[in-house]
């Protein structure tokens, strides 16, 4: 199967290497991508928007001869939505890596400080404490070493969907920073921080308890979490 896996906020494709290991093993082919301005910290992010990263992901589904299942990590989570909603009949399930889809009219991340088109990787401090579980000093400083600035864009656009048929992909969601209670509560109340992920008929939830970054402290784990959500179908 063709698993596309899309990178968070500061991160490249490289980023996915911890994680795709088991996938390979098992027989999947893995398309991990860098997204336009994402290539180095001297790419130009100048007029690169969220709908700029969502049609890199649906030209990367286009590419491909089968229906793919997509991987979004963070502010991934907010691009492969957009791209569900673009190629619903393309996509086998969405895979959601302590994140979850944006609904109409949301922004990933507005609040994030930008200098001029860039988002730089913030200090630790603006962080909450529980996205920083198990992140060690050494992992620290390795991610804050091979962070890319943000085009400004893509953390303040709001996200446009058109096609209800987005619903009708089967998601999976691996929540890592905030416990499963703590999000089928949101669920059951109507929070507005789930109201698109509640919208989707087909979810399953795994629990995988530690910081926002489960990519560089559980990267096995995680490997294992998206195949076992990969071979449900």
């Amino acid at each position: 199967m063709d698993i596309i896996l899309v990178p968070g906020f500061w991160l490249d494709a490289s980023s996915w290497s911890p994680v795709t290991p088991a996938l390979v093993a098992a027989g999947h082919r893995v398309h991990p991508l860098t997204l336009p301005g994402l290539e180095s910290v001297d790419a130009s992010r100048a007029g690169i928007g969220l709908r700029d990263h969502i049609d890199a992901v649906v030209a990367v589904i286009d590419s491909l001869p089968d229906r793919v299942v997509l991987v979004g990590h963070s502010g991934g989570g907010a691009i492969i939505h957009g791209a569900v909603d673009a190629r619903p009949d393309r996509v086998l399930r969405a895979i959601y890596v302590d994140s979850g889809p944006l609904a109409e009219g949301g922004v990933i991340n507005d609040a994030l400080p930008a200098i001029g088109d860039d988002v730089p990787l913030p200090s630790w401090d603006v962080f909450e404490d529980e996205s920083l579980v198990d992140l060690t000093d050494d992992l620290r400083a390795a991610f804050r070493a091979r962070a890319i600035p943000e085009p400004r864009g893509v953390a303040q656009d709001a996200q446009h969907l058109h096609d209800e048929r987005r619903y009708d992909v089967p998601a999976t969601v691996i929540t890592c920073e905030v416990p499963l209670s703590q999000l089928q509560t949101w669920i059951a109340s109507g929070h507005p921080y789930v109201s698109e992920l509640a919208r989707i008929h087909d979810v399953d939830y795994v629990e995988l308890p530690t910081g926002h970054w489960p990519q560089f402290t559980r990267p096995t784990e995680l490997g294992a979490a998206i195949l076992t959500a990969v071979q449900s179908h």
